[in-house]
């Protein structure tokens, strides 16, 4: 009786044991495969954020503008609005753009993308449209507001502003320099403007930002 007594004290000890092995065995098991999940994760995770996909290319970015008298240069007292976008490509170099504007006080007369800080007129770098006789080739008409217009502008539109010989030297962006006023567009030293007939020298203004 003893005897037997033991044997199956020691019979349900190696059943304990080898139970307690599987269990080990699975549990070294289970973190091996999480390990190897992981890992799996991580390079997948890296392989897609280098696959150049992303939103992280700073030779893609998106500016916006409001358009208002009060930023331009004497500020104005109008009731007019206006609205620029643009996204500019630098590696296909260009800046695909949309502008909207209601209510001004004057005739449209043309609208740009000059170079220049805030609070400070600068030259003109290339038109979104003109009503005006003789605009660079290409120039789309600007139309009644409330109006709404879209373009690509490409380094071929990009007319300045350079030098303006004969004496002046300008501003260094010279005709075709697409680099330049994308540079100088991502630095928040461009700002779009809609000329109007009451205001030659520009109704409404926004920093491009």
């Amino acid at each position: 009786m003893a005897a037997d007594g033991l044997d199956q004290v020691r019979s349900q000890t190696d059943k304990f044991s080898i139970k307690n092995k599987g269990i080990s065995m699975n549990g070294r098991m289970l973190k091996s495969g999480l390990a190897m999940l992981a890992c799996a994760t991580l390079g997948a995770g890296s392989l897609m954020a280098g696959d150049g996909g992303g939103g992280g290319d700073d030779g893609v970015f998106t500016v916006r503008a409001n358009l208002i008298g009060y930023q331009e240069v004497p500020a104005l007292s109008t009731v007019a609005r206006g609205e620029f976008k643009a996204v500019v490509n630098v590696h296909d170099q260009t800046i695909t753009w949309r502008l909207a504007y209601n209510e001004l006080e004057g005739t449209v007369t043309q609208s740009h993308v000059h170079f220049g800080q805030m609070g400070v007129n600068g030259g003109i770098s290339f038109f979104l449209c003109s009503n005006l006789p003789n605009p660079p080739p290409g120039t789309q008409a600007c139309p009644t507001p409330p109006g709404e217009i879209t373009g690509v502008i490409t380094a071929e539109q990009v007319i300045g502003p350079g030098a303006a010989p004969p004496a002046a030297p300008g501003q260094g962006i010279e005709p075709g320099a697409f680099e330049e006023i994308a540079a100088a567009i991502k630095a928040g030293v461009a700002y779009a403007n809609v000329h109007s007939s009451k205001w030659p020298g520009g109704e409404i203004r926004g920093q491009l930002k």
